[in-house]
């Protein structure tokens, strides 16, 4: 039986306080996927034998037994293409409105001065690496391009080769991380180990119980909407974007001066058509 369906079959039995945790996972299932029993408790308001007390009212032995079936469901969920299809979402409003809402978050993420802390690290390191999973691999894309056009050293790293690439990363570098749920393990590995290292992290992801926003503080949250049955690369694009947009002005001379050679290497090489 699903957890909507246990907390409606138990609705009478549970406490105001429980009733509070049910709202809550509820609106926001990840949290309890993902989150630890605090993070739950803290978020409710209550205390931690309070969610291992719902958890047991539900007819689960304890919390990791009650999140091991909503990390299940949300599997399921995520893994059948297909059912996406079926969502308001697939539709041609449903979509719109999707993507307006994501492009809010993306925009209320990296807007005004919440930017610069983001783009700080990608303005003086070294080296910049670009990690990322599959679903924003766009939005990596966008940002090693983009980047790439503005400072010198920018390294969009691949899993087959990320152990060699990596090894020569420092301190004076910083690193890139685009990932969502269902987070790719070697851009989290990866991410992990260059923290190790003292490589400032730079991540878009998800929320706060990605595993990405346990490795910095340096990090901001976007809504990924499903499109059909795939998840929209749009939201990672537009933070790429706004990110190359804030490095190139603080970087003003050194940005025009590249930009200006890289054009004239184009025109000599007759790289364009027109």
């Amino acid at each position: 039986m699903s957890i909507p369906k246990l907390i409606a079959a138990a609705g009478e039995r549970l406490t105001p306080t429980e009733r509070r945790i049910a709202e809550a996972v509820l609106e926001e299932p990840t949290l309890l996927a993902f989150g630890t029993v605090s993070d739950l408790a803290d978020r409710v308001g209550t205390s931690r034998p309070s969610i291992v007390r719902f958890a047991t009212k539900l007819g689960f032995e304890g919390y990791a037994d009650l999140q091991r079936q909503v990390r299940r469901g949300l599997s399921r969920e995520l893994s059948r293409p297909t059912e996406r299809i079926r969502r308001p979402e697939s539709s041609p409003a449903g979509a719109r409105a999707a993507l307006e809402d994501a492009l809010a978050s993306v925009f209320e993420a990296l807007g005004g001065d919440r930017v610069d802390p983001l783009a700080r690290p990608l303005v003086e390191a070294r080296n910049v690496w670009i990690l990322t999973g599959e679903t924003s691999r766009a939005g990596a894309h966008a940002l090693r391009s983009g980047l790439s056009m503005v400072r010198p050293r920018v390294h969009l790293v691949e899993e087959h080769s990320s152990g060699r690439d990596l090894s020569g990363a420092t301190d004076e570098d910083a690193a890139a991380v685009f990932d969502f749920a269902r987070y790719r393990r070697h851009a989290v590995t990866a991410a992990r180990a260059l923290a190790e290292l003292g490589v400032r992290i730079v991540a878009v992801t998800d929320g706060p119980l990605s595993p990405l926003a346990a490795l910095t503080d340096t990090w901001c949250e976007v809504r990924v909407p499903a499109m059909g049955p795939f998840d929209s690369s749009v939201p990672a694009v537009a933070a790429a974007e706004l990110l190359v947009a804030h490095v190139a002005t603080r970087l003003q001379d050194q940005a025009r001066e590249r930009i200006d050679r890289t054009e004239a290497l184009w025109e000599a090489t007759g790289t364009f058509l027109g």
